[in-house]
Protein backbone atom coordinates (compact mmCIF):
# COMPACT_ATOMS: atom_id res chain seq x y z
CA UNK A 1 0.00 0.00 0.00
CA UNK A 2 0.90 3.59 -0.26
CA UNK A 3 0.89 6.60 2.02
CA UNK A 4 0.24 10.26 1.40
CA UNK A 5 2.35 13.16 2.58
CA UNK A 6 0.38 16.08 4.00
CA UNK A 7 1.66 19.62 3.42
CA UNK A 8 -0.57 22.49 4.53
CA UNK A 9 -0.76 25.61 2.35
CA UNK A 10 -3.25 28.39 1.85
CA UNK A 11 -3.00 28.93 -1.89
CA UNK A 12 -5.91 28.64 -4.31
CA UNK A 13 -5.11 26.39 -7.22
CA UNK A 14 -6.56 27.14 -10.66
CA UNK A 15 -7.06 24.98 -13.72
CA UNK A 16 -6.51 25.88 -17.35
CA UNK A 17 -7.38 24.35 -20.70
CA UNK A 18 -4.77 22.67 -22.84
CA UNK A 19 -3.47 25.07 -25.47
CA UNK A 20 -1.23 22.91 -27.66
CA UNK A 21 -1.20 19.09 -27.60
CA UNK A 22 2.12 17.59 -26.58
CA UNK A 23 3.55 14.14 -27.36
CA UNK A 24 2.00 11.19 -25.57
CA UNK A 25 4.04 11.80 -22.45
CA UNK A 26 6.85 14.06 -21.31
CA UNK A 27 7.84 11.44 -18.76
CA UNK A 28 10.09 8.50 -19.74
CA UNK A 29 8.44 5.14 -19.21
CA UNK A 30 9.85 2.04 -17.61
CA UNK A 31 9.89 -1.60 -18.63
CA UNK A 32 6.50 -3.25 -19.07
CA UNK A 33 5.96 -6.62 -17.48
CA UNK A 34 5.99 -9.78 -19.56
CA UNK A 35 2.74 -10.56 -21.37
CA UNK A 36 1.41 -7.00 -21.06
CA UNK A 37 2.05 -3.90 -23.11
CA UNK A 38 1.53 -0.16 -22.93
CA UNK A 39 -1.02 1.59 -25.11
CA UNK A 40 0.72 4.70 -26.46
CA UNK A 41 -1.52 5.40 -29.46
CA UNK A 42 -3.10 8.67 -28.36
CA UNK A 43 -2.93 10.75 -25.16
CA UNK A 44 -3.86 10.11 -21.53
CA UNK A 45 -6.60 12.11 -19.81
CA UNK A 46 -7.12 11.93 -16.04
CA UNK A 47 -10.31 12.87 -14.20
CA UNK A 48 -11.52 12.61 -10.60
CA UNK A 49 -14.44 10.28 -9.82
CA UNK A 50 -17.03 12.72 -8.43
CA UNK A 51 -19.44 9.98 -7.29
CA UNK A 52 -16.83 8.18 -5.19
CA UNK A 53 -15.76 11.43 -3.56
CA UNK A 54 -19.37 12.45 -2.81
CA UNK A 55 -20.33 9.09 -1.30
CA UNK A 56 -17.17 8.30 0.68
CA UNK A 57 -16.51 11.30 2.91
CA UNK A 58 -16.96 11.02 6.67
CA UNK A 59 -16.16 13.16 9.73
CA UNK A 60 -15.30 11.35 12.95
CA UNK A 61 -13.01 11.32 15.96
CA UNK A 62 -10.07 8.96 15.47
CA UNK A 63 -7.11 7.96 17.62
CA UNK A 64 -4.08 8.54 15.41
CA UNK A 65 -1.17 6.47 16.69
CA UNK A 66 2.24 8.03 17.13
CA UNK A 67 3.89 5.40 14.89
CA UNK A 68 1.80 6.36 11.84
CA UNK A 69 4.06 7.69 9.07
CA UNK A 70 1.26 10.04 8.01
CA UNK A 71 1.60 11.83 11.37
CA UNK A 72 5.38 12.03 11.11
CA UNK A 73 5.33 13.35 7.55
CA UNK A 74 2.35 15.65 8.09
CA UNK A 75 3.49 17.16 11.37
CA UNK A 76 0.35 15.94 13.17
CA UNK A 77 0.46 15.29 16.92
CA UNK A 78 -0.58 11.76 17.99
CA UNK A 79 -3.85 11.23 19.85
CA UNK A 80 -7.57 11.62 19.21
CA UNK A 81 -8.36 14.07 16.42
CA UNK A 82 -11.47 15.07 14.54
CA UNK A 83 -10.72 14.14 10.95
CA UNK A 84 -12.37 14.42 7.56
CA UNK A 85 -11.66 11.35 5.44
CA UNK A 86 -12.63 10.71 1.82
CA UNK A 87 -11.83 8.31 -1.00
CA UNK A 88 -10.29 9.48 -4.26
CA UNK A 89 -10.32 7.61 -7.58
CA UNK A 90 -8.56 9.03 -10.64
CA UNK A 91 -9.50 7.25 -13.89
CA UNK A 92 -7.59 7.58 -17.13
CA UNK A 93 -10.32 8.18 -19.73
CA UNK A 94 -7.86 9.07 -22.48
CA UNK A 95 -6.82 7.16 -25.56
CA UNK A 96 -3.38 6.18 -24.24
CA UNK A 97 -1.72 5.05 -21.03
CA UNK A 98 -0.12 7.46 -18.62
CA UNK A 99 3.36 5.93 -18.38
CA UNK A 100 5.74 6.76 -15.53
CA UNK A 101 7.79 3.59 -15.17
CA UNK A 102 10.46 2.95 -12.56
CA UNK A 103 10.90 5.63 -9.86
CA UNK A 104 14.60 4.80 -9.58
CA UNK A 105 15.09 5.79 -13.23
CA UNK A 106 13.57 9.21 -12.53
CA UNK A 107 15.69 9.65 -9.42
CA UNK A 108 18.82 8.79 -11.41
CA UNK A 109 17.79 11.29 -14.10
CA UNK A 110 17.19 14.00 -11.47
CA UNK A 111 13.92 15.09 -13.06
CA UNK A 112 12.28 15.94 -9.70
CA UNK A 113 9.22 13.71 -10.10
CA UNK A 114 9.94 11.62 -7.00
CA UNK A 115 11.08 12.41 -3.48
CA UNK A 116 12.34 10.07 -0.79
CA UNK A 117 9.88 9.41 2.06
CA UNK A 118 12.17 8.80 5.02
CA UNK A 119 9.56 7.23 7.28
CA UNK A 120 8.39 4.76 4.65
CA UNK A 121 11.83 4.14 3.22
CA UNK A 122 10.92 4.56 -0.47
CA UNK A 123 10.11 7.19 -3.08
CA UNK A 124 6.76 8.98 -3.47
CA UNK A 125 5.49 10.63 -6.64
CA UNK A 126 5.38 14.39 -6.00
CA UNK A 127 2.23 16.50 -6.35
CA UNK A 128 0.05 13.93 -8.06
CA UNK A 129 -3.08 15.67 -6.76
CA UNK A 130 -4.12 18.62 -4.63
CA UNK A 131 -6.78 18.42 -1.92
CA UNK A 132 -8.55 21.53 -0.62
CA UNK A 133 -11.22 22.19 2.00
CA UNK A 134 -13.04 25.39 1.04
CA UNK A 135 -15.75 27.37 2.83
CA UNK A 136 -19.01 27.19 0.86
CA UNK A 137 -20.01 30.66 2.07
CA UNK A 138 -16.99 32.87 1.43
CA UNK A 139 -14.55 30.74 -0.60
CA UNK A 140 -11.87 30.70 2.10
CA UNK A 141 -9.43 27.80 1.77
CA UNK A 142 -9.22 26.36 5.29
CA UNK A 143 -6.93 23.44 4.51
CA UNK A 144 -4.95 22.42 1.46
CA UNK A 145 -2.47 19.68 0.71
CA UNK A 146 -0.40 18.52 -2.22
CA UNK A 147 -0.38 14.76 -2.22
CA UNK A 148 2.33 12.38 -3.34
CA UNK A 149 1.36 8.91 -4.46
CA UNK A 150 2.45 5.69 -6.03
CA UNK A 151 0.48 5.65 -9.30
CA UNK A 152 -0.67 2.20 -10.43
CA UNK A 153 -3.67 0.43 -11.95
CA UNK A 154 -6.08 -0.37 -9.10
CA UNK A 155 -9.68 -0.18 -10.35
CA UNK A 156 -11.03 -1.21 -13.79
CA UNK A 157 -12.91 1.83 -15.07
CA UNK A 158 -14.33 0.69 -18.42
CA UNK A 159 -15.72 -2.60 -19.66
CA UNK A 160 -13.07 -2.55 -22.39
CA UNK A 161 -10.18 -2.19 -19.94
CA UNK A 162 -7.09 -4.15 -21.05
CA UNK A 163 -8.03 -7.86 -20.97
CA UNK A 164 -4.55 -8.80 -19.77
CA UNK A 165 -5.30 -6.99 -16.52
CA UNK A 166 -3.12 -4.50 -14.72
CA UNK A 167 -0.17 -3.26 -16.72
CA UNK A 168 1.23 -0.92 -14.04
CA UNK A 169 1.26 -2.74 -10.72
CA UNK A 170 4.52 -2.10 -8.87
CA UNK A 171 5.37 0.98 -6.79
CA UNK A 172 9.02 -0.02 -6.42
CA UNK A 173 11.45 0.23 -3.52
CA UNK A 174 15.05 1.29 -3.04
CA UNK A 175 16.21 -2.10 -4.32
CA UNK A 176 13.29 -3.39 -6.43
CA UNK A 177 12.28 -1.64 -9.66
CA UNK A 178 8.75 -0.31 -9.95
CA UNK A 179 6.42 0.07 -12.90
CA UNK A 180 4.07 2.98 -12.32
CA UNK A 181 1.37 4.44 -14.53
CA UNK A 182 -2.37 4.30 -15.21
CA UNK A 183 -3.67 2.34 -18.19
CA UNK A 184 -6.40 3.76 -20.35
CA UNK A 185 -9.66 2.38 -18.97
CA UNK A 186 -8.21 1.94 -15.46
CA UNK A 187 -8.05 4.12 -12.35
CA UNK A 188 -5.86 4.60 -9.32
CA UNK A 189 -7.87 4.50 -6.07
CA UNK A 190 -7.07 5.76 -2.57
CA UNK A 191 -9.54 4.46 -0.01
CA UNK A 192 -10.54 6.89 2.73
CA UNK A 193 -9.06 4.68 5.45
CA UNK A 194 -5.46 4.53 4.26
CA UNK A 195 -2.79 6.47 6.11
CA UNK A 196 -2.80 10.20 5.51
CA UNK A 197 -6.03 10.25 3.49
CA UNK A 198 -7.58 12.88 5.75
CA UNK A 199 -7.70 16.47 6.90
CA UNK A 200 -7.29 17.20 10.63
CA UNK A 201 -10.11 19.54 11.62
CA UNK A 202 -9.18 20.28 15.24
CA UNK A 203 -5.67 21.59 14.78
CA UNK A 204 -5.21 24.16 17.56
CA UNK A 205 -3.36 26.49 15.18
CA UNK A 206 -6.09 26.47 12.51
CA UNK A 207 -9.31 24.77 13.70
CA UNK A 208 -12.11 24.26 11.18
CA UNK A 209 -15.50 25.31 12.62
CA UNK A 210 -18.74 23.41 11.87
CA UNK A 211 -20.53 24.50 8.72
CA UNK A 212 -20.88 24.01 4.98
CA UNK A 213 -17.75 23.30 2.97
CA UNK A 214 -16.48 22.04 -0.37
CA UNK A 215 -13.92 19.32 -0.98
CA UNK A 216 -11.94 20.30 -4.07
CA UNK A 217 -9.69 17.66 -5.67
CA UNK A 218 -7.40 18.43 -8.61
CA UNK A 219 -5.45 15.65 -10.30
CA UNK A 220 -2.20 16.55 -12.12
CA UNK A 221 -2.49 20.08 -10.67
CA UNK A 222 -0.90 23.12 -12.33
CA UNK A 223 2.05 24.92 -10.77
CA UNK A 224 4.32 27.85 -11.50
CA UNK A 225 7.16 26.78 -13.80
CA UNK A 226 10.73 27.12 -12.59
CA UNK A 227 13.97 27.01 -14.55
CA UNK A 228 14.10 23.28 -13.87
CA UNK A 229 10.73 22.75 -15.57
CA UNK A 230 11.74 23.53 -19.14
CA UNK A 231 10.57 20.11 -20.37
CA UNK A 232 7.28 20.09 -18.46
CA UNK A 233 4.05 20.39 -20.46
CA UNK A 234 2.32 23.76 -20.10
CA UNK A 235 -1.31 24.77 -20.32
CA UNK A 236 -2.92 27.82 -21.94
CA UNK A 237 -2.06 29.98 -18.91
CA UNK A 238 1.62 29.03 -19.05
CA UNK A 239 1.41 26.88 -15.92
CA UNK A 240 3.33 23.63 -15.73
CA UNK A 241 1.97 20.14 -15.14
CA UNK A 242 3.93 17.03 -14.22
CA UNK A 243 2.60 15.11 -17.20
CA UNK A 244 0.80 15.86 -20.41
CA UNK A 245 -2.92 15.22 -20.98
CA UNK A 246 -5.29 15.78 -23.87
CA UNK A 247 -7.53 17.89 -21.62
CA UNK A 248 -6.73 19.82 -18.44
CA UNK A 249 -10.25 21.23 -18.11
CA UNK A 250 -11.66 18.07 -16.49
CA UNK A 251 -9.00 17.61 -13.80
CA UNK A 252 -10.99 19.07 -10.94
CA UNK A 253 -14.05 17.95 -8.95
CA UNK A 254 -15.88 19.87 -6.21
CA UNK A 255 -18.22 18.14 -3.73
CA UNK A 256 -20.31 19.91 -1.03
CA UNK A 257 -20.09 18.53 2.52
CA UNK A 258 -21.24 19.44 6.03
CA UNK A 259 -18.90 19.47 9.02
CA UNK A 260 -21.10 18.86 12.09
CA UNK A 261 -20.71 20.14 15.62
CA UNK A 262 -20.86 16.54 16.93
CA UNK A 263 -20.13 13.71 14.50
CA UNK A 264 -21.45 10.93 16.79
CA UNK A 265 -19.87 7.61 17.71
CA UNK A 266 -19.58 6.24 14.18
CA UNK A 267 -19.10 9.50 12.32
CA UNK A 268 -21.14 11.83 10.15
CA UNK A 269 -21.44 11.62 6.38
CA UNK A 270 -22.15 9.03 3.66
CA UNK A 271 -18.95 7.14 4.50
CA UNK A 272 -19.93 6.53 8.13
CA UNK A 273 -20.91 2.91 7.48
CA UNK A 274 -17.27 1.97 8.13
CA UNK A 275 -16.28 2.68 11.75
CA UNK A 276 -13.05 4.48 12.70
CA UNK A 277 -11.39 1.26 13.88
CA UNK A 278 -11.42 -0.10 10.31
CA UNK A 279 -7.95 1.42 9.80
CA UNK A 280 -5.76 -1.07 11.71
CA UNK A 281 -2.47 0.22 10.36
CA UNK A 282 -0.79 3.04 8.49
CA UNK A 283 0.07 1.62 5.05
CA UNK A 284 3.26 2.59 3.24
Amino acid sequence: MRAIRLMVTVALIGLAACETPEPVTAIPGGAVRAGKSSDLDGMPDLIVDAKRLATSWVVYDQDLRKDFCSLVEGGVSPGVHRVLRFGVTTPNIGTADLVIGNPLDHVAAGDGLFEFATCHGHFHYRHYASYELVSATDGRVYLAAKKGFCMIDVTPWRSDAPPAGRVYDACGTLVAPGNQGISTGWADTYDKHIGGQYFVLDDSAAPVPPGEYLIRITVNPPFECSLADSLRPRDANGLCHNFVESNYDNNQVIVPITIPDRPGKTGFGPGAEQPPDSEPEDPS
